[in-house]
């Protein structure tokens, strides 16, 4: 009997497989537990448009993540800091502070876990880093630290 699985079931496959199950393993295990549901003509045809719906968002999203990194690849992004009197910055600039300046100069919302840092930036100047937009696709900025 050929069912499309609900929910990942172990030894069977993964959540929207249409998999070629016993009849009486899908009669009396997987139908009665919700976790597969027959595949008629029409649960077929519904599960084909949602597979082509996802696909087209995450080609969407990719193509907006490339257009992304087209945009920001070589921009300066300037992050202030205070200073002591020497001259050294207090504390580090963080990938967080990097994150909320690309936000607000670019208007890209990004998170600080996006942001890769080289190393520690614990000085004024500019230094590079690589920003993460999509699986594969990295745009390298650089980021100016300027005092306060």
């Amino acid at each position: 009997m050929k069912v499309i699985l609900l929910q990942d079931v172990k030894g069977s496959g993964k959540k929207g497989d249409l998999v070629n199950a016993a009849d009486g393993y899908a009669r009396n295990y997987l139908l009665p537990k919700k976790l597969a549901m027959e595949a008629t003509a029409g649960a077929i045809n519904n599960k084909k448009i949602q597979d082509e719906a996802k696909a087209h968002h995450a080609q969407v999203e990719l193509d907006n993540a490339k257009a992304a990194k087209e945009r920001l690849t070589g921009k300066l992004v300037t992050v202030t800091a205070r200073a002591g009197k020497e001259g050294k910055l207090f504390g580090a600039v963080t990938a967080k502070e990097i994150a909320a300046a690309v936000s607000s100069q670019y208007g890209l919302d990004v998170d600080k876990r996006k942001v890769e840092l080289d190393g520690e930036i614990r000085a004024f100047g500019t230094f590079e880093f690589d920003l993460k937009l999509h699986p594969g696709v990295v745009a390298r900025m650089k980021v100016m630290v300027k005092e306060a």
